[in-house]
């Protein structure tokens, strides 16, 4: 049937042409920005992931600009432990020249004079030596104390809080997990807490388990799990979240007991809050030992400051006789000794920084590098589609045009 209201050919072309004009436009995206996943909509699940490794990235960099900060505050400590290092080295010169017999007490005084303003500077230094705030060669960031200069090395979250054990039976997803409490405190457990996972195959039901001891840390912990089931369980911890997850190819059923057989609590967290003795439970980053940041070791380079490098060498030193001298000499050299060795302490923890910097270097270069891999497109071929998808569109706008034109033929209908 010929009909002048409804041109199914003219649908159908247009139809064709708006779907090569939408790819066409995709197209276009994609070459502007260089990616094949720029939002949500292209692909929900990939730009989701994109989205936490570049938050991630983000947090790198600035726990590298801390270890940047932390580094200058080091440098200009041992700037200022070089510097009053090479003020002892001209007094102890003093000092071993006023130890002659040949002086008149003239020539003491004025050594005298010269040894005190010398002395005067040490302190002058060390309270000088500061960067962004913090100081590290004048006591006010003491190791051991509230004060003491902590340096952020990971970008790595979560506390050393309660560990929660969820205890949570499993079904047909064939997993479960357990979280870190963000309260304060931490679980305590005895030596007799265990879990057991019952595993279920076909008729046949097996128990095992998993001893909690009370010096396990959460990496010992996760370990023991695929060891006591023979790997027919097992387990993973992922720091960012505190979230221990376990898994198994088979339905299991996951029990925690405390040492009295407590069990589970009224929140269905085991808690160990009935056992009487026990350690917390402690979180690491990796199997053995971790941490999320280096507490850099301060000292204090002021004169006569009890228990630092210069403890001995106090204002009351004189130089004014013989016997001044030898003893001002001893106390220098054993300053220059304990000077040297805090010297040695604050280059290592530098270079350990330097050492943690260039690995996050390497590490977000990597991020980055995979973020490329999922979001990144391929530009060759997306110029070789577009050729295509432009001359698809040509050919569609054509044939568009003539089934457009096609009911004109009525027209000859009536003539």
């Amino acid at each position: 049937m010929t009909s002048v209201n409804t041109n199914y050919g003219a649908l159908v072309a247009l139809q064709s042409l708006n779907r090569t004009t939408n790819e066409l436009s995709e197209v276009q995206q994609r070459i502007n920005t260089g990616l094949k996943v720029s939002s949500a909509k292209d692909n929900g699940a990939v730009f989701a992931i994109a989205e936490g490794q570049r938050a991630r990235v983000a947090s790198l960099g600035a726990v590298q600009d801390g270890i940047d900060r932390a580094t200058s505050v080091i440098d200009v400590g041992l700037s200022a432990g070089e510097a009053i290092g090479d003020i002892l080295k001209q007094l102890k010169d003093k000092a071993v020249a006023a130890q002659a017999n040949d002086l008149s007490q003239d020539q003491r005084d004025a050594l005298q004079a010269d040894f005190a303003a010398l002395r005067d500077q040490v302190n002058q230094i060390a309270n000088a030596a500061t960067f962004n705030g913090s100081n590290l060669v004048n006591g006010s960031n003491l190791t051991g104390g509230a004060s003491a200069f902590s340096v952020l090395t990971s970008d790595i979250g979560g506390s050393s809080g309660a560990f929660e054990l969820n205890g949570l039976t499993v079904g047909t997803l064939y997993s479960s997990t357990a979280t870190l409490e963000t309260a304060n405190g931490a679980l305590t457990v005895g030596a007799n807490d265990e879990l057991s996972f019952t595993i279920t195959n076909g008729n046949e039901t097996t128990t095992f388990t998993v001893d909690v001891d009370a010096a396990d840390t959460i990496q010992e912990f996760v370990d023991s799990v695929g060891a006591a089931s023979g790997g027919r369980v097992t387990a993973t911890y992922d720091d960012t979240t505190g979230v221990i997850s376990y898994a198994s190819a088979e339905d299991f059923t996951v029990t925690y007991e405390d040492g009295a057989g407590a069990g589970v609590d009224d929140n269905g967290y085991f808690d160990g809050t009935d056992t009487a003795t026990g350690t917390s439970m402690t979180q690491v980053v990796a199997p053995g030992a971790g941490s999320n940041s280096l507490t850099v070791s301060g000292f204090d380079f002021r004169l006569g400051t009890a228990g630092q490098a210069l403890a001995g060498f106090t204002a009351s030193l004189d130089v004014s006789t013989a016997a001044g001298g030898a003893l001002a000499s001893d106390a220098i050299d054993t300053a220059l000794t304990n000077l040297n060795k805090d010297m040695a302490s604050l280059g290592a923890q530098s270079k350990a920084l330097d050492v943690q910097k260039s690995f996050l270097g390497k590490l977000t270069d990597s991020i980055e590098a995979g973020i490329g891999n999922l979001v990144d497109a391929d530009l060759a071929k997306e110029s070789a589609r577009l050729q295509a998808l432009q001359v698809k569109q040509q050919l569609g706008a054509q044939a568009l045009s003539i089934a457009n034109s096609a009911p004109s033929i009525v027209l000859s209908f009536f003539r």
